[in-house]
């Protein structure tokens, strides 16, 4: 499963890559607060916030959007196609380290 469609999910998932989790909470976040009409700022309670995680659910349109978000966030934008370089196949850290 690791190069599952070319690309290395263990780089891609480990808590030292920032950058990954930034923009996968984004993709996720953005389009929900936006389509509700919800500001950060307004999450103020677990209750509210639970709200939104069923008004979310609620709206297919809502979830297929944030999957293509999500879809659109997965490839690695200097190489052609869907799948990571050869190089970044065998990395062991974020960065080719």
């Amino acid at each position: 499963m690791k190069h599952f469609l070319g690309i290395n999910w263990s780089i891609r998932f480990t808590r030292d890559n920032a950058m990954f989790w930034i923009r996968f909470f984004g993709a996720i976040l953005v389009p929900v607060l936006a389509y509700l009409g919800v500001n950060f700022e307004d999450v103020t309670s677990w209750l509210f916030l639970w709200t939104l995680v069923v008004a979310f659910f609620s709206n297919p349109y809502l979830v297929f959007l944030t999957i293509i978000n999500i879809i659109i966030m997965i490839p690695d934008p200097t190489t052609k196609g869907f799948s990571d370089s050869i190089r970044a196949q065998h990395y062991v850290k974020p960065g080719g380290k």
